[in-house]
């Protein structure tokens, strides 16, 4: 008999605001929750707080008013160590080490965890299969890879200590489109395998409803609405229909 859903959030903000030093408010009194397993999409414009509120998960920003919580527990109650390696992190440009191999790369935080070596080992071989890199590339350098196979580093690099939660500030924004929709494919098929809790910053309304258990529309550090995709294209919402409207009506006839 299979396990009930869990639908406990996993993460949790009340009331939650940000504004820098000089006053400048950029999230306003955010209240949202994110399911276990469940990958929420952070849709807006530039500027709208998209990638401040994926920061504040982590903690590399940290909130100036209200509250989050990482599995029921305040960001001020965890330990910031404990708390990043429990987070997966991916971004556009990757960001990984140009002097380390791809094998270094991505068991760098099982390293630093003290893994016994031959479950480090096996474990990079996993992960380099189960993204889609030869076993030939772990020798290589960041520099020697193709952008998507860079992306792909970045992304076992995120898995490698297999944390719960994965946090992706556009991930795919920076490569060609044709390997963009081949690692939109592969993430699909990866999150159906590992059921990680995915936050998902993108400003691609057809990536969101691709990637999307639901969508957060937000728009000037405001939370506009959270609807699943199929509300989503349905809505009548004058924001959802602005986005609708602008990325074409092809997407309600495809989701129809």
């Amino acid at each position: 008999m299979n396990d009930p859903p869990d639908h406990r959030p996993v993460i949790q903000f009340k009331n939650v605001f940000f504004r820098l030093d000089n006053g400048l408010e950029l999230l306003h009194n955010l209240t949202l929750e994110v399911e276990r397993g469940e990958t929420l999409v952070l849709l807006g414009r530039s500027g709208s707080g998209k990638t401040t509120t994926l920061k504040l998960i982590n903690h590399l920003l940290s909130a100036t008013g209200g509250e989050i919580l990482v599995d029921g527990r305040s960001l001020r109650d965890w330990d910031l160590i404990r708390l990043r390696r429990t987070i997966g992190y991916v971004i556009q440009e990757v960001g990984l080490f140009p002097h380390f191999t791809v094998e270094r790369n991505i068991a760098l935080v099982p390293q630093i965890e003290k893994w016994p070596l031959e479950r480090i080992r096996h474990r990079v071989q996993e992960l380099m299969q189960l993204v889609g890199l030869e076993p030939t590339l772990a020798s290589r350098y960041p520099r020697e890879l193709s952008g998507g196979q860079r992306q792909r580093v970045g992304v076992a690099r995120a898995l490698a200590a297999d944390p719960p939660i994965l946090l992706m500030d556009e991930p795919f924004g920076a490569l060609d489109p044709i390997t963009r929709v081949e690692l939109q494919r592969e993430f699909l098929a990866l999150q159906n395998r590992l059921r990680k809790t995915v936050v998902f910053v993108t400003h691609d309304l057809r990536e969101a409803l691709l990637l999307g258990s639901r969508i957060a529309l937000m728009e000037a550090g405001r939370l506009a609405t959270v609807q699943t995709p199929d509300e989503f294209v349905h809505s009548t919402e004058p924001l959802t229909a602005a986005y609708l409207n602008a990325f074409g009506t092809d997407l309600k006839r495809g989701a129809s």
